[in-house]
């Protein structure tokens, strides 16, 4: 009997919409108190400087009124779990546009408080249902946004790394939203039962081809908290390092997932 058909996971369209807004709120209210020197300071993302890192997150819900302003798509043809894959052909780009939008915009508070507010427009003036032409296909606009839970909280993140001490909070509805699409995207990327992975108190899949587990505990489990895995995922944490560190448990012959990160990189 061929095992059953995963539920693909749903999210609730207000809750998102609420998180998105919510975080880069958080993001916005930080760059408010950054200095000319604190700007110019680098970041673990290559040569972006904090000013390029700041500018990148303008772009997360840029990217929301660029996208309903292009013809509407005849039908979805992508997926969500189509998007973390898709966004890392786009890497190059991307660094680009970050770094031309910080030369254009010398104030980046200024600029991140008229992104959210062309953003907020777009969000009253576009149904969930909307289709964008996204990267990763055509995408339902509720969709998308769940997205852009994963631009904004790992971004935040590097903000927090670049510049210890500055601690921009995370809203529990962004940092779920965007440890479960990751999980999920291993699931899709390793589809299997042989392997739990877990991160409490968010998200747990089952992954890895090999003997299914049905009860009692899985001989192969992993587990860690989200932002961890949320680092591992997008290549910010090695799982070697992650392992020596103690920030990931894994028990199994089938718990090593050093070959199936990061997803997005």
């Amino acid at each position: 009997m061929p095992p059953a058909k995963k539920r693909t996971r749903s999210y609730d369209p207000a809750k998102i919409r609420a998180a998105v807004l919510a975080q880069f709120g958080n993001v916005r209210a930080a760059a408010a108190g950054l200095t000319p020197e604190q700007l110019s300071r680098p970041t673990r993302l290559g040569d972006w400087s904090v000013r390029d890192l700041v500018a990148h997150i303008g772009m997360s819900l840029a990217a929301v009124s660029r996208l309903t302003g292009l013809p509407e798509p005849a039908k979805q043809d992508g997926t969500l779990l189509d998007w973390p894959a898709a966004i890392v052909a786009d890497a190059p780009a991307i660094a680009a546009h970050a770094r031309e939008s910080a030369e254009s915009h010398p104030d980046p508070a200024a600029r991140l408080a008229a992104v959210e507010e062309r953003f907020t427009a777009d969000l009253a003036a576009h149904p969930g249902t909307r289709l964008l032409a996204t990267s990763a296909g055509a995408l339902p606009l509720a969709d998308y946004l769940v997205t852009r839970t994963v631009e904004l909280v790992v971004h935040t993140d590097d903000l927090n790394a670049a510049l210890p001490g500055l601690d921009i909070p995370y809203d529990r509805q962004a940092l779920a939203a965007c440890t479960r699409l990751l999980a999920d995207a291993l699931a899709a990327k390793a589809p299997g039962g042989s392997t739990e992975v877990r991160v409490p108190p968010y998200a747990v899949v089952q992954c890895v081809a090999g003997p299914r587990h049905t009860r009692g505990t899985p001989p192969n489990v992993v587990e860690t908290d989200p932002l961890t895995w949320i680092r591992l995922a997008t290549g910010r944490l090695a799982w070697a390092e992650a392992l020596q560190d103690a920030k990931v448990g894994a028990s199994g012959e089938r718990a090593d997932l050093s070959a199936l990160l990061p997803l997005m990189a």
